[in-house]
């Protein structure tokens, strides 16, 4: 009889704690005014009031990676898809004019491979940092039975504030205002499903050069992690220049865009206004996507779009380019025609011209 029958059963116990040891530092890293993460207690604390907020809303989200996953899994490569999980979480919280303040994950695996588990979270706690937001806990679960050798899943869970009445969008926003556009790094964290289709009918090798970019493999190429706006956007979200904020995910430029509108309000967007990625070209191609079908499964090169007054636009693109981001003027909020549909929708125009192959 085993000294250890759970871990004949398939936990181990010691494999966890050595998971800990590992990402101690990487947690402690994320440290930052209202929370001092450590590791061992039953929840995470935060002060509210030693962060700065007078009055707060508290806005919260949750999200996972989807089957990007499963690229990691392919090319045995987990350093980057921490940080989707935090990107796809706290843009969220940015989409609401929320400042993200801490952040929880949930790692579930059948079993525990300590250096992998640590990889992982290490990306977590990078995007972390990046989004300015501590990692105040988490859940590493292992379950044997319930996931294939070697496979993980993740989930991801984060509680910003705002103060009072300065949440997103702001009652300002309608017709007149100037949409621009933040460039994406890649496909961010949808449309996998259809991306490892693709790959698999035209039985494209991940470690081969790209197609449409041969400085780099393809699986580096699907997996650029989704990237994180929140210090570039935050100050101009504080000081009203930022009406309204759409997050690009599942459904695209054409599903997200009106979620930020108000009724009687279209998203009028020029696509011609910023060059269509290789990437996603070659994603069409392959699925034999129309332009329209393209736009409403894909971020299309844009992964946030923002809706500013038109007196403010161009210094606030400029800003946000010193900040590292990539701001096109890609549109304007229109109000709708007499007779028109009052519902939020976006027209996207151009795109036979802009974005044919």
């Amino acid at each position: 009889m085993s000294d250890d029958p759970y871990k004949s059963a398939g936990v181990d116990i010691d494999a966890g704690d050595e998971v800990v040891r590992k990402i101690g530092p990487a947690i402690a890293a994320t440290r930052r005014p209202g929370a001092d993460p450590s590791l061992g207690g039953f929840g995470g604390l935060f002060d509210l009031a030693a962060a700065g907020f007078r009055d707060p809303v508290l806005v919260a989200a949750t999200d996972g990676v989807g089957t990007k996953l499963m690229i990691a899994h392919q090319l045995d490569r987990h350093d980057s898809i921490g940080i989707d999980l935090v990107a796809m979480v706290v843009n969220d919280l940015l989409a609401q004019g929320a400042e993200p303040l801490f952040f929880l994950d949930y790692f579930a695996t059948g079993k525990l491979a300590p250096a992998q588990a640590a990889e992982v979270v290490g990306g977590i706690a990078a995007g972390c940092r990046a989004a300015g937001c501590a990692l105040i806990g988490g859940e590493t679960a292992e379950m044997p039975g319930m996931y294939p050798a070697g496979s993980y899943d993740l989930a991801g869970f984060a509680v910003g504030a705002a103060e009072r009445g300065a949440t997103l969008p702001r009652p300002q926003l309608a017709a007149g205002d100037v949409l621009l556009g933040l460039a994406s790094s890649g496909v961010h964290s949808n449309g996998y499903s259809l991306v490892r289709r693709i790959v698999a009918d035209g039985a494209h090798d991940l470690a081969a050069p790209a197609p449409f970019d041969p400085a780099r493999s393809l699986g580096e190429a699907l997996l650029a992690p989704t990237r994180i706006y929140v210090k570039a956007c935050l100050p101009a979200i504080r000081d009203g220049r930022i009406h309204g904020i759409a997050h690009i995910t599942g459904g695209g430029l054409t599903e997200n865009v009106p979620r930020m509108l108000p009724q009687g309000c279209h998203a009028r967007i020029d696509a011609a206004a910023w060059p269509l990625p290789p990437l996603f070209r070659w994603l069409a191609d392959g699925a034999g996507m129309s332009e329209a079908a393209l736009a409403r499964t894909f971020n299309c090169g844009i992964g946030l779009v923002l809706a500013v007054p038109p007196a403010a636009a161009d210094a606030l693109a400029e800003e946000l380019e010193a900040a590292g981001e990539r701001a096109y003027r890609i549109g304007q909020v229109v109000a709708a025609d007499e007779g028109q549909d009052a519902a939020p929708r976006v027209i996207l125009e151009g795109t036979e011209q802009a974005w044919r192959g």
